[in-house]
């Protein structure tokens, strides 16, 4: 399989020149509080028998992408980067695109929404202008936990530039343990999916105080299947962060576990196909024999 959710980051350069990096990550985080670097990231894909990897922006910050490029440049496992650009500005984002695309490895853009103080931010103007040129490019666009704050918004979004390709991490967070907010999530998500130029990840789906495994995520899995089908769904492990929850080879078997009662072509896309699709990897599918 390819991992299609992976992150890494330095606590040596978490201040740098006065800014400080990675801004939600704290003492309060416990042992995510640490460095997580492209070693310990490969030997954690290769003992869990996982080929290769997309590394996904952890910070808002220019400093973070060329990090994560500066790592595929020495590890063939890594297969594609989605890093960040100062979407707002246009000017300021073209720039930024044009530098980093010049790597073949880029292949995507985030930004941290649930973070930023900007409930408005997908349909800003200047957001809109640049996400133009990414889509122009032939680069993602990937929306980390939408719900609650943005998820009808990146259904706007999707509607909005269907030349755009949109990758919903995490399923957009659905609100497990919570039925009342399951049926907005639900309404969006399946509206979303409507769209065909939307992806969704199967990935970062811990909830604190919700047992993780296959039954309690079935539910959403069968959702997720039923509506944008496997062509449209990758699987991804979240490290390191998922660790916080339990250990990445844990969180991958229960993943694993939902997507082989799908027919084994499916489950090639749901492992590979999509995310070869999704991000214009340089890699092929392997058959699952």
């Amino acid at each position: 399989m390819i991992d299609s959710h992976l992150h890494l980051w330095t606590l040596d350069t978490f201040v740098t020149g006065g800014e400080r990096h990675y801004p939600w990550l704290g003492p309060q985080h416990g042992p995510l509080f640490r460095s997580f670097g492209e070693n310990e990231a490969r030997e954690t894909l290769e003992a869990a028998g996982v080929r290769g990897a997309v590394l996904i922006q952890a910070d808002d910050t220019v400093a973070d992408t060329e990090s994560m490029l500066s790592v595929a440049s020495r590890n063939p496992w890594v297969l594609g980067v989605v890093g960040w650009v100062r979407l707002e500005s246009p000017a300021e984002a073209a720039g930024q695109l044009a530098r980093f695309a010049a790597q073949p490895v880029f292949r995507g853009v985030r930004h941290l929404v649930h973070d930023d103080p900007r409930t408005d931010f997908l349909d800003l103007p200047g957001v809109r202008e640049s996400l133009a040129e990414v889509a122009q490019r032939g680069l993602a666009f990937d929306i980390p936990d939408a719900y609650p704050r943005h998820l009808g918004a990146t259904v706007r979004l999707a509607q909005d530039m269907p030349d755009l390709t949109v990758v919903l991490d995490h399923l957009g967070k659905p609100p497990l343990g919570d039925p009342e907010a399951m049926e907005l999530w639900r309404a969006h998500f399946r509206a979303l999916a409507a769209c065909p130029n939307s992806v969704a990840k199967l990935s970062g789906l811990h909830v604190p105080g919700l047992e993780y495994s296959d039954d309690s995520l079935r539910p959403v899995f069968e959702e997720a299947v039923q509506a944008f089908g496997p062509g449209r769904l990758m699987i991804g492990g979240d490290w390191p962060v998922s660790t916080a929850g339990v250990p990445y080879g844990r969180t991958l078997d229960v993943l694993l576990e939902l997507v082989s009662t799908l027919t084994p072509s499916e489950q090639d896309e749901v492992l590979e196909g999509t995310a070869i699709r999704t991000y214009g990897l340089a890699v092929t599918p392997e058959s699952d024999g």
